[in-house]
């Protein structure tokens, strides 16, 4: 047997496909943007010769990272990173729960500080018990 002889293309994983992607995305080159639509799974899965959950499965992992929003009937597009995480249509479940965790824990900081300062204020106008 010839062992010279190229070996059978292997089609790419969701993994790889993810890491290309990511590189599209967010490296030096750039072939998207905030705002861009990426090509649909289905028309990406029949270029690369790999079944279609392959490329969901890619796409997930992006949107799980908060790279992409996926968004029923419309498409797949890169995120703008200056709008908060899970604010969005399309937002990773995860990230929309951490997004009104945060809001949360924002708001209770917030009311917290207001008792500290109305607390700071009554000490500070007291005056010390007599002896």
């Amino acid at each position: 047997m010839d062992q010279s002889a190229e070996a059978p293309k292997t089609s790419p994983t969701a993994k790889q496909i993810a890491a290309e992607f990511r590189e599209k995305i967010t490296g030096p080159d750039r072939e998207y943007g905030p705002g861009d639509r990426l090509p649909a799974a289905r028309t990406l899965a029949k270029k690369l010769g790999v079944q279609l959950m392959t490329v969901q499965s890619a796409y997930g992992q992006l949107r799980d990272e908060g790279l992409i929003l996926t968004q029923q009937g419309r498409g797949t597009f890169v995120r703008d990173p200056s709008v908060p995480l899970g604010t969005e249509p399309g937002s990773s479940p995860a990230f929309t729960a951490l997004a009104a965790e945060l809001n949360a824990i924002h708001d209770t900081l917030r009311v917290l500080g207001e008792r500290l300062d109305r607390l700071e204020r009554l000490v500070e106008g007291e005056t010390p018990p007599s002896l």
